[in-house]
C-alpha cells in the first residue's frame, strides 16, 4: 500500500517539529541555561574529549539544527549533524549505562539519532522551506529550458 503524498508530508512535518523542538530546547539549555562553562564542566566530568569545544558543538548543533528541522531548512545537513551529536552522546555519556534513560541510559539519544538519520535520508517533505527553495529552482529551470 502506498501512503498518499499529503499524509507522508504531514507525517514528516510533525516528526520534524517534534524532534526539532526537543533539540532546540536542549541546545538552548546547553547555551543559555547551563551555559557553555557548565555544559563543558559536565562533559569534562563525563570524559568527553575537548570538553569546551564539544560543548560548543553540541549547543550550536542542537539549537540551530533543531530550528532547521522545525523550519524544514537544510534538513539533510541538519539531520547528519544531529546524528553525529547523538553518536557522541551515546559513545561518551550513555553507552555504559544500559538502555533505560532513568539510569542514564541511551534510549533517548538512540531515538533522537535514529529520527535525525531518517530525516537526513528522506528530507523535509513538501511543507518546508527546503521544498519552497527547490520548488522555485525547478520552476526557474523549466522556464529557462
Amino acid at each position: 500500500m502506498t501512503v498518499p503524498t499529503t499524509v507522508r508530508d504531514l507525517a514528516l512535518l510533525v516528526t520534524r517539529v517534534a524532534v526539532g523542538a526537543v533539540f532546540l530546547a536542549h541546545g538552548w539549555q546547553k547555551l543559555f541555561t547551563n551555559g557553555i562553562d557548565g555544559t563543558a564542566a559536565f562533559f569534562d566530568q563525563a570524559g568527553v574529549p575537548a570538553a569546551t569545544a564539544s560543548a560548543w558543538f553540541a549547543a550550536v548543533v542542537e539549537l540551530a539544527g533543531g530550528a532547521a528541522l522545525i523550519l524544514g531548512l537544510a534538513v539533510p545537513v541538519a539531520g547528519v549533524l544531529l546524528l553525529v551529536d547523538m553518536i557522541g552522546a551515546f559513545v561518551f555519556v550513555h553507552a555504559g549505562n544500559g538502555l533505560f534513560v532513568d539510569a542514564g541510559g541511551y534510549e533517548f539519544v538512540l531515538v533522537l539519532g535514529a529520527a535525525s538519520l531518517a530525516l537526513a535520508a528522506v528530507g523535509a517533505g513538501r511543507f518546508s522551506v527546503d521544498h519552497l527553495l527547490t520548488g522555485r529552482r525547478r520552476t526557474a529551470q523549466h522556464v529557462s529550458a
